[in-house]
């Protein structure tokens, strides 16, 4: 292949790992288009509420650091009672019943789903945990954060109330 051949073809390869997607996760200022009827643990369904900001934590019960990580992501989500933003946990595990064990026992009070899948595909597709992605109260994608944040950077996401 012939390297100008090779730049006509990169941005095609680039998009390959999305092929047969709908649609490629939102960019920093753009809409998300969230999935419809997110089934959650506790067997309720989430969907986000308009006017309403979104803290969606990616994770697992396997994830040493995630387990520090989400202990802030609880206090955030405690402390946002009637307040303009929902904290959601995306858990990367596949069994149900494992995952609800693990949040009892770490006593967390965020709503947890397992369709990382498609939350993946509406948000961010890096694979890495934990994985924080914030979403303005217009319903457009903020910022992702990878990896461990402090409990301070955790607590600063209420300002997506503003």
């Amino acid at each position: 292949m012939k390297r100008r051949d090779w730049l006509a073809a990169a941005p095609a390869l680039a998009l390959a790992p999305w092929a047969g997607a709908d649609t490629l996760p939102a960019q920093p200022g753009q809409p998300v288009q969230w999935p419809s009827d997110i089934p959650l643990l506790d067997g309720g369904r989430w969907a986000p509420a308009p006017g309403q900001a979104q803290v969606v934590v990616f994770w697992s019960t396997s994830c040493p650091f995630c387990r520090r990580h989400n202990a802030h992501v609880d206090k955030l989500h405690r402390s946002l009672a009637g307040r303009p933003v929902s904290v959601l946990g995306v858990a990367r595990d596949r069994d149900p019943a494992a995952v609800r064990r693990y949040i009892a026992q770490q006593g967390y009070g965020f709503p947890v789903t397992l369709a990382w899948q498609e939350m993946a595909a509406a948000l961010s597709r890096r694979n890495m945990i934990p994985l924080t992605v914030s979403v303005d109260r217009q319903g457009r994608l903020r910022e992702v954060i990878p990896g461990e944040m402090f409990e301070g950077d955790v607590m600063d996401l209420a300002s997506l109330a503003a």
